[in-house]
């Protein structure tokens, strides 16, 4: 069970629609070093959903919205703890 607190306002229902708009099978997941404890809860709940997509977990540091991974193989790419950009 899951035990997530959702005041952090992780805003998953976002994290869901990116992946059924994009149809996306492997997401890697970047979050500050303040949420990587959350991964695994944030896992469960999008693989509730979605049981057949694979997700990993970028394990680098990560220093704001431009610090992207330069990785490759990945249908989707889904930054949390940053300033949505416009």
């Amino acid at each position: 069970m899951t035990t997530i607190d959702f005041t952090l306002n992780l805003e998953l229902d976002k994290l869901n629609s990116a992946i059924a708009k994009s149809k996306a099978e492997t997401v890697l997941i970047q979050l500050p070093d303040g949420l990587k404890p959350k991964a695994n809860e944030i896992q469960e709940l999008v693989q509730e959903k979605y049981p057949n997509v694979k997700l990993t977990f970028w394990a680098g540091s990560c220093y704001g919205s431009c610090d992207v991974p330069n990785v490759k193989d990945f249908d989707l790419l889904v930054q949390f703890g940053h300033s949505e950009w416009r």
